[in-house]
């Protein structure tokens, strides 16, 4: 957990637009003795964030959009974690007919058309 003031230091950036990400609700730090406390994924974010704003001049209109579609990306990504560790806790001859019944999903699609 890092406070605003090192986060600033470290990011290399202004306090200014630490607290312009949480305001629009981009980063959503913890609150200290009235001063913002940031955990590493809130830094991770917040370093993407100011990254995608300084390197691919990504606007604050588009970046909600951006980070909206990351989160889902990120959620289906954990999602597909979990999926394959259930697949991995079956019966081998389930687990095989599973993974040969996807596999062959795009196979067969392909082949109707």
């Amino acid at each position: 957990m890092k406070a605003l003031a090192d986060l600033v230091i470290e990011l290399d950036c202004s306090r200014e637009e630490l607290v312009l990400l949480v305001e629009r609700r981009w980063v959503l730090p913890l609150q200290q003795d009235g001063d913002y406390v940031f955990s590493e994924a809130d830094i991770a974010r917040a370093q993407m964030i100011l990254e995608l704003r300084r390197d691919c001049a990504i606007d604050d209109e588009a970046m909600g959009v951006v980070l909206g579609l990351l989160d889902q990306l990120y959620g289906v990504r954990r999602q597909m974690r979990e999926l394959l560790s259930a697949v991995a806790e079956l019966p081998e001859a389930q687990r095989d007919m599973l993974l040969k019944r996807v596999g062959g999903v795009g196979k067969g699609a392909a082949d109707e058309n």
